[in-house]
């Protein structure tokens, strides 16, 4: 059977290492359903069957899909724009004044509690969410947040796949946490805003983000601290504490835990998918409020993760989360300290190297033929006329990995 043109699109993205996972397109075709690969990523998979929407159906999802495209948001008037994290109207040092959700977050608990905030105050009337699975708890699952209950039992990272994005609402009386590239994705499906400015989409919350890992990496970090990935009670990436460890436990008892160093620095974080290390956007451009870990700094301005109570940097993004993040605060639901953006290159380090060599990564990829998302209005070849020898030698190393993979036949993902 002739593919159709939604399967030819959605196929393309997946084939050349481009997609997130982020789930946009099963609200693009309910032909369009997301499956893990083998590879322990989440994939669409588009029903081969004729539809008279097809066309339609393939155009919306070029709009969309942020392994095609991601578009810098525009700087709202009022806002500024910051080299190396973007838009922006206002930045925080921030943090729940919740002890308990201050505790359960992974840094400061402040999305957890603008989430309970949001829907207690009749803001929004659900949010979405993601959380271990009740029957698996090794896997993520994308979750409805109704109460503060609700929020506070999907608090903390998971750092694994899962498309955040399916059976998400994406009406004006809902709150999203996403990923940055699912926040691109929710823009792109729900428009930018109405005739008055105003977003007239979810409330859209996301985090700073460093890649999605491989479900076969939390399977195999399991096994590593000694526990059956098949029989566990619960498992937990961060939180209760900050940064929080790595904590499992068994269905006999059995408890198990690394810190976020060994977990994520020595194992999750080198287990990314290939689109996460090609990305512009880490710390949430387009969301409305962007959070991510404000760590303390030694003598040589490198982050500690030390455990001590979380603090979160919060960004209000847009107009709109300027406004419901200051209302937050007038409420008492969440601590603000000003902060000058320049305060982040130090502490969010991975992030600034990130968006400094991405040009040379882009290259390097190119000249090894394979196709990159494109990045308008990031200034990614003015920055690469501009380059230094790092940026030239992310290149090279990009260009060497993308023929090894090619030359080995293996996956885009690799």
């Amino acid at each position: 059977m002739v593919r159709t043109a939604l399967e030819r699109e959605v196929s393309s993205v997946v084939k050349t290492g481009r997609c997130t996972g982020c789930a946009g397109c099963t609200h693009v075709s309910p032909r369009v359903t997301m499956r893990e690969t083998s590879d322990g990523f989440l994939r669409p998979k588009v029903e081969r069957a004729a539809a008279p929407s097809d066309k339609a159906e393939a155009a919306r999802f070029r709009n969309m899909c942020p392994g095609l495209r991601v578009s810098a948001p525009a700087v709202e008037p009022g806002g500024q724009l910051h080299g190396l994290f973007g838009r922006y109207h206002s930045v925080w040092r921030a943090w729940s004044t919740d002890p308990v959700i201050r505790t359960a977050g992974s840094s400061g608990g402040v999305l957890t509690a603008l989430v309970s905030w949001l829907i207690d105050s009749g803001h929004v009337s659900q949010a979405s969410g993601v959380s271990a699975s009740e029957s698996s708890p090794k896997r993520s699952v994308p979750v409805r947040i109704m109460s503060r209950d609700e929020a506070l039992a999907s608090a903390g990272s998971r750092y694994a796949p899962v498309g955040a994005l399916e059976g998400a609402s994406l009406d004006s009386k809902s709150a999203l946490v996403v990923k940055p590239c699912e926040a691109v994705a929710a823009r792109s499906l729900t428009g930018r805003a109405d005739e008055d400015g105003e977003s007239s989409g979810p409330v859209l919350l996301s985090f700073f983000c460093a890649g999605t890992p491989s479900q076969n990496a939390t399977e195999s970090l399991v096994e590593e601290i000694g526990l059956d990935p098949d029989r566990l009670k619960s498992l937990r990436y961060r939180g209760d504490g900050w940064p929080g460890h790595f904590k499992a436990e068994d269905t006999d008892g059995h408890r198990s835990q690394l810190t976020y160093v060994e977990s994520w620095g020595s194992h999750l974080g080198r287990d990314l998918q290939t689109r996460c290390k090609l990305c512009v956007d880490g710390t949430g451009e387009s969301a409305d409020i962007a959070v991510g870990d404000f760590w303390d700094t030694d003598d040589r301005g490198y982050p500690l993760f030390e455990e001590q109570e979380g603090i979160s940097v919060a960004i209000a993004r847009t107009r709109r989360g300027q406004e419901l993040l200051m209302e937050a605060a007038e409420a008492g639901v969440v601590i603000l300290e000003s902060l000058e953006m320049d305060r982040l290159v130090p502490v969010q380090p991975l992030q600034v190297k990130r968006r400094q060599t991405l040009p040379g990564r882009l290259l390097g990829r190119s000249m090894a033929g394979f196709p990159t998302t494109k990045y308008p209005g990031y200034g990614i070849l003015s920055n690469l006329f501009r380059g230094n020898l790092k940026l030239y030698k992310s290149a090279l190393g990009t260009f060497r990995r993308s023929i090894g993979s090619r030359l080995r036949g293996g996956s885009p993902d690799r």
